[in-house]
């Protein structure tokens, strides 16, 4: 199976760079995560994680129906 691919991507020019790209992004993005978690208070992170655990949860609204 990876021969067909690999066959029909050898006749493009400058396919090379793709994974690079990719993996560029890929590092980019868990850096910028990493580093926004790092710097984030310990106030909102008590309160993140607090959250699946309130109680205090609105009904949802009833759709009212007009004819």
């Amino acid at each position: 199976m990876l021969r067909y691919i690999k066959h029909n991507l050898t006749g493009i020019d400058g396919v090379d760079i793709y994974p690079m790209i990719s993996l560029l992004l890929f590092v980019i993005f868990f850096l910028v995560m990493f580093l926004y978690v790092a710097r984030m208070k310990k106030s909102r992170i008590e309160e993140l994680s607090a959250l699946p655990l309130e109680e205090d949860v609105e009904p949802e609204q009833e759709i009212v129906k007009t004819n």
